[in-house]
Formats: C-alpha cells, structure tokens, sequence
C-alpha cells in the first residue's frame, strides 16, 4: 500500500508522470479493487494513477471513469473562484498549508465521511464547489469542533445563527452539528450573503465569518473615504482578513496538487453514508448493533444527537455507512417502537423531583413527562413512573456529549505544580466570579471545561479547575514533601480554621478545594476534600 503523504515543500514543477498501462477488467472488478486498496488504483492528481478499462462498457477503449473518480477531481471542476489573484495574504496562508502537510493529510482524511454529500449538494444548488472546502477552513471538517466563539459543528454555527436557519439546539439534540441540517443551512446563508453582496463570493464569505454588519461598516467606511470596496481593500477584523485567503489557498492546491507535491486522501466519487428513517426515539448503542457498526461511527456521522439516544422529538432518521443501510432498514422495520428503548419503573421518594430524576437517570424533564402524562412540574411520593434508560454503561457512548466533556477533563491539566479540583455551579454563578474565586483565568476555565468565555452556566453544572498546589517551606535536610488527597467528614464543633490547623493547612486553601463559603458554619457530616503534607504528620 503506498501511505499517504501530503503538501511538499514548493519544488519545481515535476514532469507529469506517464500512468501505466491500461488493466482491462470488468467493472465489478475494477470496483472490489479500488475498495481494496484506492490508493494504488487512484491517486489525486486529477486522472486516474493506473487506469482501469471496463470490458462490459459500450466501447473497448472507453475508460472506466465515466465520471471523476474522485470527490476532490470533482470538486475542482466546479470552481467559479479566483485563486490566481497576486496578494500577499493569500501566499502567506497558501505558504502555511505547504509547510504543514501533516494538516492536510489529516483534514483530507477527516472529510472522507462528510465531503461527499457537501459536494452533491453545492453541486445541486449551482454554487462554487469550493465551497465544499470550507468546513476545512472552519472546523478542519470536524463536526464535533466547538470555538472560542461559541461556534459549533463542521459548519461552526454560533447559536444565535443556528437558529434564524432553524438548527434545532436542545438538551437532547444540536442542529449545529448535524450533517444533513448544518450543511443544508449553510448552503442557504451562504447563498442568501452572496445574493445580498450581488454575486461577489468574497464579500459574502467575509459576511459568514465576521457578520453582515461589520462587512458593511467596513464598505461604509471605504466609501466614504473614497476608496475600492471589494474585499482585499476593506478593514475586517483580523481573523476575517485571513478567512477568505485560507479558501482561496486550499481551492489553489486542490486544483493542482501534483504542482506543489501534494497527494490528498482518495476520497471516492460516491455516497458514504444513506439515511434510514427511524419514525421514533432509538438508543444508540441499539442502533449501531442493528446496523452492525461501531458505536462511534454511528456518532461520526449523527453528530448532532447529544445523549446515548436520538431525541425524542427528533429527527427521527440516522446516517448510517452505505454498505450497512439495507441491514439496518430490514432490523429496524423489525422491531416496534416500545422496544427501541428501555426502561425503568420507579416509584417517586419524598424529595424527588422531575430534574433530580432525570439527572439521575440521565434524561430529559421533558422526556419524563411527556412519557408519563404529566402537566406541570409535580410530582408526589408514591407515584409510579416509566423512565427511559440507557442500554449500556455511560463509558460506552464515548462520543455522547456527557463522555467528551469527561475526555476533555481528562486532558486538559494545569501542569505539574497544581491539582485538579470540581466546582458544582450554583445560582448566580459566571465564569468570572468563578474565575476570580480561585484565582484563575477565564481563558484557562474555559479552556478547561471545552466551553466558550462568553458562555452561559447552569446550576449544577460541574466544572473542572487546576490551582496551584500548596507550597511548604523546607528546612535543611529535611525530607521531599508528600502531598496526599484526604477525605474528611466534618464533626461536631469543628470549623475551617480548626480543621486547617489538624492538617497543617490554610484555611483559604480549603475553601478553594472545596468551594465552601467561609462566612458559612460547615455541617456535621459534611464532606471535605484535603491536600495534606504526610511528612509533617496531623496534629
């Protein structure tokens, strides 16, 4: 098999390399083989590497590839764009990508699933095929991608967007994420600026990143000042400045990548994933069995379902591989609605209530009710209630929303010289008053818990935290500190400053472990997380 390996360093232009000869085989052949091994049967330099003949074809000497083998082949012969315009900005990021193939190996890579369909539907709706390129832009064609900007999914809808195109955001689902929905809404936003901007592609994808309204200040400003108004002569904000450059730089290697050394991962020029309609809610793990895939496929290309189910209001359909869709269709007419879920009886206790419940059994409040006929937000002791439940262990539905956010506390640390602690969220709660609690960054919370600065909280919600680690005066000759993690439940008479002076601690660094309030009595029977210094012994 020969590896991929991607951009090159510019080189002089290499001779076009003579294809070797014509294979004539019958096209159900040719088929299993380029499945076999694409990489040897094609590669991306705009024909075939070893091209097949079909014997079964009206003409001997007619290639097998009536049509681009390839979806990036494809994707070149429908580009409307200017590349070839002489700017700086657009070498400088054209520059990037050729000193970084790893990048382009890996996002070509990515798109394999995705691109396909992005491209059939740009396609359809006549607009630039390189269009299908700017999810690498965006997200580098990963729809699970979430900005700094609150931006979500391969298309990076941030949620106010998402929902003037209707992209359903809930606990459950997120339209920003979904293949089929996204990509149907950038097609119409994306359209809509370039109507707006009279047919100008650069003004309108300068529009999709920074806003119409900052385009528009900005040929306001132009104007009035008697200048050109076309993008490459406007004041944007900087990241938008480089936007556009990076389309124009990929659709530049796309269009040659033989030129600059550049081999693209094989994509096929056909369908990779079909959809199969589902007419109910369906546990995931339930699904990817029926479809005889993996669970985390079956995540890949659902991205927008949330949970370890599809939502109960849905869409009620999933993207599943080609090659497993029949299987899937034929199980799933099989096996009524009632049992595409399971479920739990369970008798209310005093104290429950419809939110506890469903965090408990990690659902939704809606689902409970809806379920169960209930109006309002009561419920009483005693009561019985039929309770969706997951198939499998938590763990098992990786790419679920839930188990990314456990990835990411996991590993995203704060270095050798501190120690991960959890602040449940409480009413009132921000990322700032937080942030200045413990005394950290907002960047660094953030950054911490996959979220957005600009992001809005919720009680209960956990967060994950790296403070410094208490640091001990040493005498001479004495030994290395050794810090252990202690649990201690609170007695009777006991206070913060009591309880620091038993562990040889500081009072303000309990109250940083443990998100107390200092102005507060602590509880018997409360529970305390300690870091203390076993060397030095408990007094």
């Amino acid at each position: 098999m020969v590896l991929l390996t991607a951009c090159q360093s510019l080189q002089p232009e290499p001779a076009t390399p003579t294809p070797p000869e014509a294979i004539v085989i019958d096209h159900e052949t040719a088929s299993e083989l380029i499945d076999q091994n694409p990489w040897e049967y094609f590669t991306d330099y705009g024909s075939p590497y070893t091209c097949l003949y079909s014997e079964t074809e009206s003409s001997a000497n007619e290639p097998l590839w009536a049509t681009p083998p390839t979806v990036w082949t494809r994707i070149r012969l429908g580009f409307q764009m200017d590349y070839a315009i002489q700017q700086k900005r657009l070498d400088a990021e054209f520059n990037w990508y050729q000193r970084n193939p790893a990048y382009m190996a890996r996002v070509s890579e990515r798109s394999r699933r995705y691109i396909y369909h992005v491209t059939e539907r740009l396609e359809q709706e006549g607009l630039p095929l390189e269009l299908a390129l700017l999810p690498i832009v965006e997200s580098a064609y990963d729809p699970f991608a979430y900005s700094h900007g609150r931006a979500s999914g391969m298309w990076q809808f941030i949620p106010g967007t998402g929902k003037m195109f209707k992209l359903e955001q809930t606990w459950w689902y997120d339209g920003r994420r979904d293949i089929i929905d996204s990509t149907e809404a950038a097609i119409q936003y994306l359209d809509k600026l370039n109507k707006y901007y009279e047919g100008d592609w650069l003004l309108a994808l300068a529009a999709y990143n920074a806003g119409q309204g900052n385009v528009n200040k900005a040929i306001r400003k132009n104007k009035k000042r008697g200048k050109a108004t076309d993008f490459w002569s406007l004041d944007l904000p900087r990241e938008t400045r480089s936007y556009v450059p990076k389309l124009l730089a990929l659709a530049k290697l796309v269009d040659n990548p033989q030129r600059y050394g550049c081999t693209l991962f094989p994509v096929p020029n056909s369908p990779y994933f079909a959809q199969v309609d589902t007419q109910s809610q369906i546990d995931l793990a339930q699904a990817a069995t029926m479809a005889g895939i993996d669970i985390n496929e079956l995540y890949r290309l659902n991205p927008g379902f949330n949970r370890w189910a599809t939502s109960p209001k849905g869409p009620h359909r999933l993207l599943v591989p080609m090659a497993n869709a029949k299987l899937f269709q034929q199980q799933i007419a099989q096996l009524p609605p009632e049992q595409r879920l399971h479920w739990q009886r369970y008798t209310v206790k005093n104290g429950d209530s419809l939110l506890l419940l469903a965090k408990r059994f990690n659902t939704g409040v809606d689902t409970i009710k809806s379920i169960n006929n209930i109006h309002g937000n009561m419920i009483r002791a005693g009561q019985s209630l039929m309770i969706p439940t997951a198939s499998k262990d938590g763990k098992h539905y990786a790419l679920s929303a839930e188990q990314r956010l456990a990835t990411i506390h996991k590993k995203r640390t704060g270095g050798s010289n501190s120690q991960q602690i959890f602040h449940t969220v409480k009413n009132g709660d921000s990322l700032w008053t937080i942030a200045r609690r413990y005394d950290v960054t907002v960047k660094k919370l953030a950054h911490w818990n996959g979220i957005a600065p600009r992001d809005m909280l919720k009680p209960g919600q956990k967060l994950s935290l790296w403070i410094k680690k208490p640091v001990k005066a040493q005498a001479s000759g004495q030994r290395d500190a050794i810090v252990r993690k202690v649990g201690y439940k609170v007695r009777n008479g006991d206070s913060l400053a009591r309880i620091a002076n038993k562990f040889n601690v500081r009072v303000n660094d309990i109250v940083k472990w443990n998100a107390v309030n200092p102005k507060k009595y602590l509880q018997p029977g409360q529970r305390l997380t300690l870091y203390v210094d076993v060397t030095n012994g408990v007094n």
